[in-house]
């Protein structure tokens, strides 16, 4: 019961994105789509802002609504954690190395990403931020 009202929650927080929109004015953007640009700046360079290269470049899947967050939710609960465990940014368990072999080779419904999606600076930072197990 729990989970179905947990679901079902998730589902009411996607479901508001797409609410009327206001008169006059466009339909409102899923949250998935509200991303902040890349950052500028010379993407081979090392030290960028790994949130922000995450938001940016992986948010599509990856933010809240998302395809990458919606399986991954599905996952982390069918395991037996709490829904929060699907936004890769609420995650603890994942390690730098790990975060890199998955984008770089691809896991499930998620294509390999290569160095032009994202630089191995890029990465490097992406995997910083992620991996929070060492």
């Amino acid at each position: 019961m729990k989970r179905i009202v947990i679901v079902a929650a998730l589902v009411a927080m996607g479901a508001a994105a797409y609410a009327a929109p206001p008169a006059g004015g466009p339909p409102p953007m899923p949250p998935y789509m509200l991303r902040p640009l890349a950052p500028e700046g010379d993407r081979l360079k090392p030290g960028r802002d790994g949130k922000t290269v995450f938001e940016a470049q992986c948010g599509y899947c990856h933010l809240v609504g998302g395809m990458g967050t919606n399986l991954l939710t599905k996952q982390q609960m069918m395991a037996g954690n709490p829904p929060e465990k699907g936004l890769l940014s609420n995650r603890d368990d994942l390690t730098r190395d790990y975060v890199k072999a998955v984008v770089r080779m691809g896991k499930g419904a998620m294509p390999q990403q290569t160095k032009v999606d994202l630089t191995d600076a890029e990465l490097d930072a992406v995997a910083a931020y992620l991996g929070k197990a060492g």
